[in-house]
């Protein structure tokens, strides 16, 4: 299969054509070839990458004992001298064969963080990495993602989880590295896919979970910690996969009008409040997934009353709701509640009725048990008008411990003028500062503020990351 001298492309092919024709007996002569038929200096040291490539081959077709002799040979003779793409491959291979040890040395030894990335974790001021250095950033990055895939494929939540968290670690790397983001995307969509596969997996029951695992209520949140690391891709399609992992189900399933209407506190629960008009039923919508879950109205005031929505409840609610059927079943255990409340400051609301919300308003900050997030709403074209800094207050003075108070800027697309439908949004400085002034002056001066558009899909993500608090209660 070699005759002596055999050139290095003459050799890459037939590696190529072993590992598609899965040939042992080619294989095994490749490897008595490249690890005792020649010497380290074969094709000016392209032995090494030879080897790499006959590994993988080698751990793809289950022959463990070979790829061992080829790593082996590689390790004594051509130590440091891989290409990042050639370890990347390699890590693969080793995790899919099963030989996590093997696969966490490569990764460690050959992909690890260059050195002017390592003590600052990514906080630092900016620093453009080399070439050298940023193949091996970019390599890293993609082979932590194909580890956390196939440890989610091959039901192995934990270690997905675990991988996940690492690749999150290294997000912030990438920025300081200040990488070009079309280089530095990761592809989410199917990491999404898998995890929203093993977690359906592991609530049917068909995985067991070690004692004293550490896992999310749903897996897929591990993912979006990793997206949140990364520069923003604002991706429709994964996020739709996003969303429909989190959000399998929603009803609804009642309107209050005073504390003694609401559901049992029995798991968490978001609020929603803002302005009549400000687009809040745009928003509830945009982050469900669903089109019309929350009633989109032209008329302001349209929500008279607080209107729950479950979450992932038991699958046959909506039976049990529409018919009255008695049906078994459990709420997942990332199921909570989304409660869109009243729009206020509508001119044609009866004072009486105003006084009557402000008074339920503030009774249900302070005693609503399982309350987790108060997104307040608020039009990113204007800034806080009359009735946002009473909000504020309220939520300054009586919002329950453990509750979140969150500032949510909306329809920033309507800031960009001459909008070809790709502008993501903005908002304006003057706005901006309108807004910190006010939760300056109503003491909540520290809450998180967001931006977002029910047009664009900006900061679906960001809205996400505080809807789990409830999912995780």
């Amino acid at each position: 299969l070699c005759p002596d001298p055999t050139p290095p492309d003459d050799v890459s092919r037939l590696i190529k054509r072993g590992h598609r024709s899965r040939s042992h007996a080619d294989l095994e002569e490749l490897c008595d070839f490249l690890v005792d038929g020649v010497s380290p200096s074969y094709a000016y040291g392209y032995r090494g990458s030879l080897l790499s490539r006959l590994a993988v081959a080698c751990l793809h077709c289950s022959r463990a004992d070979l790829s061992a002799r080829c790593l082996a040979a590689r390790a004594a003779d051509h130590a440091g001298g891989a290409a990042p793409a050639e370890s990347a491959a390699l890590v693969r291979a080793l995790d899919r064969a099963g030989d996590i040890e093997g696969a966490e040395f490569v990764l460690n030894d050959e992909l690890a963080l260059p050195q002017p990335y390592r003590m600052s974790g990514g906080t630092a001021d900016p620093l453009a990495a080399t070439e050298r250095d940023a193949e091996v950033l970019l390599h890293r990055c993609r082979s932590l993602r194909s580890v956390a895939l196939w440890r989610f494929h091959s039901d192995d939540p934990v270690g997905g989880v675990a991988t996940t968290k690492r690749l999150a670690e290294l997000g912030p790397v990438v920025r300081t590295a200040q990488l070009p983001e079309e280089e530095a995307a990761v592809e989410w969509e199917r990491l999404v896919e898998e995890a929203a596969q093993c977690e359906g997996r592991r609530r049917k029951g068909q995985i067991t979970i070690p004692d004293g695992a550490d896992l999310p209520c749903n897996i897929v949140y591990a993912v979006l910690d990793a997206m949140g690391a990364f520069p923003s891709e604002n991706d429709d399609a994964t996020f739709e996969r996003l969303a429909n992992a989190l959000v399998r189900r929603v009803e609804f399933v009642t309107g209050a009008v005073g504390m003694a209407g609401l559901p049992l506190p029995d798991r968490g629960e978001v609020a929603f409040i803002g302005r009549s008009n400000v687009g809040k039923s745009s928003l509830v919508n945009m982050v469900t997934n669903r089109r019309s879950l929350a009633y989109t109205s032209k008329t302001p005031g349209k929500t008279q009353q607080y209107n729950y929505f479950a979450v992932n409840d038991k699958p046959e609610l909506a039976r049990q709701i529409r018919y009255g059927d008695e049906v078994g079943g459990e709420k997942d255990t990332d199921s909570f509640y989304i409660a869109d409340l009243p729009g206020f400051g509508y001119a044609k609301v009866p004072e009486a009725q105003r006084l009557k919300w402000s008074e339920f308003l503030a009774e249900y900050m302070e005693k609503r048990p399982n309350l987790r997030v108060i997104f307040h709403l608020v039009d990113s074209r204007h800034g806080p008008v009359a009735g946002d800094e009473a909000i504020m207050e309220q939520a300054a003075a009586g919002l329950r411990k453990g509750a979140k108070y969150v500032v949510v800027m909306t329809k920033a697309d309507k800031n960009i003028k001459g909008s070809t439908g790709n502008d993501v949004g903005k908002v304006s400085r003057s706005v901006m500062e309108k807004v910190r002034a006010a939760m300056r002056r109503a003491g909540v001066k520290n809450a998180p503020v967001l931006l977002t558009s029910a047009e664009t899909k900006l900061g679906r993500d960001d809205v996400w990351r505080y809807l789990r608090l409830a999912a995780e209660l």
